[in-house]
């Protein structure tokens, strides 16, 4: 019997998510709560936002959903695995005690130190005066970061005490996100390459994913505040079978042994940041979702049915799956509006996507939008995801910029180096 799928959320990530499971052969129809103009056209948007776990519940209830995939963190935070799984219902994600791996940078560091995960050294605190007085006489650069989620905007890397105290001062006193930086994490910058990596985990094994690069900068050349990503490549070009050997060695397996000994239930998606410095491998933050944009390109490459990794993974025999990757390479390029990461106006008219659809090697994932009387309309900081695959990142590359160039709406700004080689 095919199967109801409800996805939750309403980004790129999400549209990704939507449009793959929508190919198995297993399903017969996606919801997607709340959604947005690209999840509308492969499948049904549901009114009912991500935060409203009760509505949530009682939607899977009433319309027989067999499986639900969460996209978001906040929802994994505020439990809605929790809440499916105590109503008897299949989903795809951590428990919300796991969850804070992401939700608390300061439990993830602590997790991280005494399980030999190999992280960059760090302080928290709780008081603003104290973060101040030990970063006058840190060593710089340094990074502030709030310790609840930010939409990966809480992370400041700071030149000098200056810049570190009013990172503070924006997070603790002017409470820029609030609860969320009532709690900071100190850290020791470090030098490197940064690497995004997956790797589905059914709580006693892992299934890695290939890696992929994401550039956090608004601006060309790696400048500019950090935004929720601008834009991936898949893959990095900078893990070889080696590292990838390392990574699974001194990342991912004392990951498990430590789920173990913490007695944290973990089925979902970890997703760590790494930083690839000279002494090898570092994490700088554990996610418990799907990256966005890394799953955009992600999918585009996936040649094998996610519901049954998925499902695999939440039924905790991820071991049985054989995932087949598209040889070549994917790159996401992010169309965000005027403004962002800060402020930005809404409902501005798009022009050109059914056109740049219609290339071949290219899919448009839809995030910030909404459809009004026919119109596809602005709706959100990051607009749309422009895919595009090629039989090498250069290729790939630039067959993503042709496809964007054909895109417009009033305010449109994105980075022209997604996947340049470093």
């Amino acid at each position: 019997m095919k199967k109801r799928i409800l996805v939750i959320g309403s980004g790129g990530r999400e549209h990704a998510l939507a449009w793959k499971l929508a190919q198995s052969p297993q399903v017969e129809k996606i919801f997607t709560a709340p959604g947005n103009a690209g999840t509308a056209g492969v499948g049904e948007n549901v009114a009912v936002s991500a935060a409203d776990i009760p509505a949530l519940v009682d939607f899977a209830k009433s319309n027989r959903i067999d499986f639900t995939v969460v996209g978001p963190d906040d929802a994994l935070a505020d439990g809605v695995v929790d809440a499916f799984l105590a109503a008897g219902l299949k989903i795809f994600g951590p428990c919300a005690a796991a969850a804070r791996l992401e939700s608390s940078k300061a439990f993830a560091k602590d997790f991280m130190k005494r399980h030999g995960i190999p992280t960059a050294g760090y302080r928290e605190f709780t008081d603003p005066a104290a973060a101040k007085d030990y970063c006058r006489s840190a060593k710089y650069p340094l990074v502030v970061k709030a310790d609840g989620l930010a939409l990966g905007k809480g992370v400041v890397i700071a030149a000098d005490f200056v810049e570190a105290e009013r990172a503070i001062a924006a997070c603790m006193e002017e409470r820029a996100f609030g609860d969320a930086g009532s709690r900071i994490v100190v850290e020791e910058f470090l030098e490197g390459v940064e690497c995004s990596i997956h790797a589905l985990v059914d709580g006693n094994s892992y299934l890695l994913f290939p890696d992929c690069r994401d550039h956090k900068k608004i601006h060309d050349g790696d400048r500019g505040p950090n935004t929720g990503g601008m834009g991936t490549v898949c893959p990095s070009g900078s893990v070889d079978d080696a590292l990838c050997a390392r990574i699974e060695r001194e990342i991912l397996q004392p990951f498990l042994a430590g789920l173990e000994k913490d007695g944290l239930h973990f089925r979902g998606m970890l997703f760590p940041g790494l930083m690839l410095t000279a002494d090898g491998p570092k994490v700088l933050e554990f996610n418990c979702r799907w990256g966005d944009p890394e799953t955009q390109s992600l999918v585009r490459r996936l040649d094998s049915d996610l519901l049954s990794l998925l499902e695999a993974t939440a039924d905790g025999t991820l071991p049985s799956q054989k995932p087949v990757w598209k040889e070549g390479a994917a790159i996401c390029v992010v169309l965000a509006s005027g403004g962002y990461p800060g402020p930005v106006e809404k409902g501005k008219p798009i022009g050109g996507i059914a056109e740049t659809s219609a290339m071949e090697g290219v899919v448009v994932f839809h995030a910030g939008t909404k459809e009004s009387n026919g119109q596809i309309l602005t709706n959100g900081g990051r607009v749309l995801g422009v895919t595009a695959t090629g039989e090498t990142p250069a290729a790939a590359r630039t067959l993503a910029y042709a496809a964007c160039a054909r895109i417009s709406f009033d305010g449109l700004q994105k980075r022209g180096d997604i996947g340049a080689p470093k």
